[in-house]
């Protein structure tokens, strides 16, 4: 499969690109970003999977949360996919910042218009890694997931949908149960359909209760001034009671002060590298 190169700018001794492709599951070209560190020069290199939250690009990751020097040191290569397809002509995709472009929930929709492109669950976890296998040097063995807010709740799913497939997984204020809350509700009725008990397939709480796989060491980062948890999208309190009666280890932090936004993400990314570096380095 074809990729053409956007960018590429030296960042700690390594390369941060910016790489376009035709997506197969997505029917559109797609944009990643990808940080090789000075080690994938040598050697085979963990793959570390960033997803973004609603309204991002592959762009704000790679801008705003200072990840490379972490990156660097540890010795991972970074990807940061978009968050939903692009420039495919539905109607009403450009309607609203939380449904549509930028907002694509990391499901396989199901119902019209969005189920021939809006595949992002499949993309992310089949079809991105794919390429990244075939065309930089990554072991494929060593595999990881983190995210923030919309992409945290990727990052969960995805990890509980596929035990075994990744090392570890982390979050920054991920949205715990999509099923419960606002954005959930109008993302998975539209993507989705009515049919409620299909949304549970996306749920990391409902996910947690039926999980069976190898064990799952999940780090969790909240700001405990983020408006959007005391709006009620968020509901780590579920997510945690349910990961409690499942004896699945999670480590949630409530952090005193921090907000939603990027200025949060970068205070703790360095912490959440090196939670995965110890699993995928192991």
């Amino acid at each position: 499969m074809a990729l053409k190169q956007i960018s590429s700018n030296k960042c700690f001794g390594g390369l941060q690109k910016v790489f376009e492709h035709d997506s197969v599951e997505l029917n559109c070209k797609m944009k990643f970003a990808i940080y090789l560190p000075p080690k994938a020069e040598t050697v085979k290199c963990p793959a570390l999977y960033w997803l973004s939250g609603l309204t991002c690009t592959e762009q704000n990751f790679i801008s705003k949360s200072g990840y490379h020097q972490a990156a660097s040191e540890h010795g991972l290569v970074v990807i940061a996919p978009d968050t939903s397809p692009r420039g495919c002509n539905i109607k009403g995709e450009d309607d609203s910042w939380d449904f549509g472009t930028g907002a694509g929930f990391y499901v396989d929709a199901t119902e019209d218009p969005w189920k021939t492109n809006y595949r992002m669950y499949s993309y992310v976890t089949e079809e991105l890694p794919q390429l990244i296998n075939a065309n930089f040097p990554v072991d494929p063995q060593r595999m990881s997931i983190f995210g923030h807010s919309m992409g945290g709740h990727g990052a969960l799913i995805c990890a509980l949908k596929n035990p075994g497939k990744y090392k570890s997984v982390s979050a920054f204020a991920p949205i715990c149960n999509p099923v419960l809350c606002p954005w959930g509700k109008k993302a998975f009725g539209g993507y989705l359909g009515t049919d409620q008990s299909k949304w549970k397939a996306y749920d990391s709480t409902h996910l947690v209760k039926s999980y069976q796989g190898s064990q799952l060491d999940i780090l969790i980062d909240q700001g405990k001034d983020d408006q959007f948890l005391s709006d009620g999208q968020l509901l780590p309190d579920n997510f945690i009671a349910a990961c409690t009666e499942k004896k699945i280890p999670v480590v949630f932090r409530l952090q005193e002060g921090y907000d939603h936004s990027y200025y949060f993400i970068a205070t703790f990314i360095t912490d959440h590298i090196r939670h995965h570096a110890k699993y995928l380095n192991a």
